[in-house]
């Protein structure tokens, strides 16, 4: 097992450091090319992110811009932002968090790239739409097997992996509230992970609506509580505020080193704990990006790039003010008991059992998000065949759930970390070549805007770029009547 456990490390170590290169390489590229459009349009994606959901075509409703981005906060908000900011800090030391905040201001112009993406090379599903990496692959590189190797990747990460480890992190929390030793007493894992594996299942069934339904639900009542909680903490240790950012930047900076490794440690943990938190450049989020009823692709691509400030510089930082303001240990991995420990030493032991709530309900809106990401790609595996695929697809991921309810924390999170690079190396490579035409479509958008104009993207528009299934020009309106429809709906 001791072998086992090096190669995993070895490759991680290996993964790590070729992901870090490529992913600051391209988002520092996009955030170029497209003129700064995370800080440049940050008023725009607010007035955005309130839209309505229209109509299709069968006179069902839409799902909405908001709806889209609950889906992919459903998948960010989890156990990235309560135990993988805890890891990072245990590991990598405060500097962490700067890398992680910087990480997350020039990964929000990847998000706006892959999104936009995401929604022009979506297909039409019945009452709703999907989309993603697997399909700008295929449709806009015209490269069929990096789509097929991409959805597999996906499916196997987020629906296996990914779901493995936010159940892991659920039974640790659970366990630390009751006062639980998991490795002698195998009663809570396993009975947590029959119960998590059987309430998911009930609910995959009711598909993306009644995912984002509930994800609509969960996400911002649970944040909220979160952030008013941690806003508490960060008030009564006020005065020490000042000293806490002097550490996080000089840690950062290497000119105080807390752990052994020194920088490149610290640049490491806080960019990859960062990316598995905000998934910016990932491939993840476009899949849910893909299934909103938008008038223009760059609109979803603003939302999912707000979708990275949310995540990362709210949620993501109070759980490092948390973790900071209680003098933590470092260079000795710990999680999700982390957070608690350092939470409860705040403000009593209650807070313990909220934040087993909160991480609860976070990781288990996070297994509805990364199912539909899997059951997104399972779809355009088997196509005329999903309904069987996804069906038996299903019944595997409840088994990952529990078996994740079962497993040693620091062997879910190594292959958290090795699927994650592996699937964002490949998104990132078909990013970079199609970032020319997300450039197109914010300009056609920025254009529209600048004449007083609602943007409204037809297929017309670009006649040069093919096989765009849901904006081919079967339905196209005058933009007044585009309005119109949707203020009657």
């Amino acid at each position: 097992m001791n072998s086992l456990d090096g190669l995993i490390a070895a490759v991680n170590t290996w993964l790590g450091w070729v992901l870090l290169v490529i992913l600051i390489g391209v988002a520092i590229y996009l955030s170029i090319r497209t003129g700064l459009v995370q800080l440049r349009l940050l008023p725009e994606m607010f007035r955005v992110i309130g839209e309505s959901a229209g109509r299709d075509e069968d006179g069902n409703k839409s799902i909405s811009s908001f709806q889209a981005f609950c889906i992919s906060a459903a998948s960010r908000v989890g156990t990235g932002n309560i135990a993988g900011i805890a890891l990072a800090i245990s590991i990598g030391g405060p500097g962490a968090v700067f890398w992680m905040w910087v990480m997350a201001i020039l990964g929000s112009a990847t998000a706006f790239v892959e999104s936009t993406l995401g929604q022009l090379y979506k297909v039409k599903d019945k009452g709703s739409f999907r989309g993603g990496p697997a399909y700008y692959m295929s449709i806009g590189l015209r490269k069929p097997w990096m789509g097929t190797l991409f959805a597999v990747i996906i499916a196997v990460t987020y629906g296996l992996v990914f779901n493995s480890l936010q159940a892991n992190s659920i039974v640790d929390a659970t366990a630390t509230s009751l006062g639980v030793d998991t490795s002698t007493d195998t009663w809570l894992p396993i009975g947590l992970g029959i119960g998590l594996a059987l309430i998911t299942g009930l609910i995959f069934l009711g598909g993306v609506h009644r995912i984002s339904n509930i994800s609509a639900v969960i996400v911002p009542v649970m944040a909220i509580a979160y952030l008013i909680l941690g806003g508490v903490v960060v008030v009564l240790n006020i005065t020490e505020v000042p000293a806490m950012f002097a550490l996080i930047v000089t840690n950062a900076l290497g000119f105080d080193s807390v752990v052994g490794g020194g920088i490149g440690i610290v640049i490491m943990q806080g960019v990859r704990r960062g990316l598995f938190s905000n998934e910016a450049g990932m491939g993840s989020v476009p899949n849910a990006a893909a299934t909103s009823s938008v008038s223009h692709p760059a609109k979803q691509g603003l939302v999912q790039s707000l979708g990275v400030y949310f995540d990362t510089l709210l949620v993501c930082s109070i759980t490092a003010f948390i973790v900071l303001l209680s003098d933590p240990v470092y260079d000795e991995a710990q999680g999700a008991s982390l957070t608690q420990t350092a939470l409860s030493s705040q403000l009593g032991g209650w807070a313990v059992h909220f934040l087993t709530i909160a991480i609860f309900l976070f990781a288990f809106s996070s297994i509805l998000g990364n199912y539909y990401y899997g059951e997104a790609n399972i779809a355009y595996l088997f196509k005329t065949r999903a309904r069987g695929a996804v069906m038996g697809y299903r019944v595997i991921v409840m088994i990952a759930v529990f078996t994740g309810s079962v497993i040693a924390l620091p062997l879910a999170w190594s292959a958290a970390d090795i699927f994650m690079s592996i699937m964002a190396l490949t998104n990132l490579v078909a990013v970079f070549f199609l970032a020319p035409t997300a450039m197109r479509l914010l300009k056609n958008y920025t254009s529209q805007r600048k004449m007083g104009l609602e943007p409204v993207f037809h297929r017309s528009d670009m006649p040069d770029i093919d096989g765009l299934e849901a904006w081919d020009g079967t339905d196209e309106v005058t933009r007044r009547e585009f309005w119109e429809a949707k203020r009657g709906a």
